[in-house]
């Protein structure tokens, strides 16, 4: 860590375990966050955390915008630093928060894109389960399309997650939250055919351990868990084999799961629970793609429209 100077230095690796331990952010988020501060910090050169006021603030945000930053990530930034000053308040190494007034830019407001039933269908009803990958996953984009969950919970699944008799599963969401999400019939009965048959053929030349609970229910030629970089390529594989003319990823599968159930009347604070969502407003932008879909069906459908 060149230029910084030793008080520095601690201040970062504190609030990284801060934002670690106590805040129980994603190691994702984390790592995020202790980069833009390092290069706050870095910036700064030998001035102290506690000399900087709400104008050497501005002065690094006018400094950053050469980089040409997405409006998103300027907006991290700014939670960056703002987060970054609450724990030195708290930690009493400051009189106040410089950050606190800054105003973050508007984010554009993109709705999430999502596949109609018959277009997933189209993807589900062209994986080749001829082979024990195949017929994997099958299960995989049945489970992915049932449940809504996150490609990364899915790669995590152990089988003491796993409690099909009750058609639930457990996962483990951002920050390791703990919910119980449920699985549709036909998902469960492809999992199951897959634990049952097609996995310990699987791993070519390696021998399958009997499975534990902390085994991986998805595992790879080798007999490891299967990461989700394969997961996304299978995807990729078949919507370039059927020519969809949309980009497809794991999580439109998880925008497209939400979108239904809420055209089809479900409760936002059920969608909510089942996405794992820690705040309704992440749930609520679903119903403006459910808004944006019916104008469009009003549209085609309404001779006057």
């Amino acid at each position: 860590m060149m230029g910084l100077n030793a008080n520095s230095k601690q201040d970062l690796e504190d609030f990284k375990s801060y934002i670690l331990v106590e805040k129980n952010f994603s190691k994702h988020t984390a790592k995020a966050y202790y980069s833009d501060i390092l290069s706050f910090l870095v910036w700064m050169e030998d001035m102290s955390c506690e000399d900087v006021n709400f104008s050497k603030v501005r002065d690094y945000l006018h400094f950053i915008q050469k980089f040409n930053y997405k409006k998103t990530t300027i907006a991290r930034k700014i939670a960056s630093i703002r987060t970054f000053y609450k724990f030195l308040y708290r930690e009493r190494k400051v009189n106040s928060n410089p950050a606190m007034n800054l105003t973050s830019p508007k984010r554009p407001k993109s709705l999430p894109k999502f596949l109609t039933p018959e277009e997933i269908e189209k993807i589900l009803n062209n994986v080749k389960i001829e082979t024990p990958s195949g017929y994997r996953n099958r299960a995989i984009l049945e489970l992915l399309w049932a449940t809504g969950m996150r490609v990364s919970e899915l790669s995590g699944l152990n089988f003491g997650d796993l409690n099909l008799e009750n058609n639930e599963i457990r996962v483990f969401g951002k920050g390791s939250k703990e919910r119980i999400i449920l699985v549709t019939d036909r998902a469960k009965n492809y999992l199951e055919r897959y634990i049952d048959s097609a996995r310990m053929l699987i791993p070519k030349g390696y021998r399958l351990e009997d499975p534990s609970e902390s085994s991986p229910v998805f595992i790879n030629n080798t007999g490891y868990r299967l990461q989700t970089k394969t997961i996304r390529n299978v995807i990729n594989d078949i919507v370039d084999k059927i020519e969809l003319p949309k980009k497809v990823t794991p999580h439109v599968f998880r925008h497209s799961f939400a979108t239904h159930l809420i055209e089809n009347g479900a409760d936002l604070r059920v969608v909510q629970e089942l996405l794992g969502h820690a705040s309704i407003s992440n749930t609520q932008i679903y119903t403006h793609v459910s808004l944006q879909h019916m104008k469009e069906v009003y549209n085609e459908a309404h001779p006057r429209a």
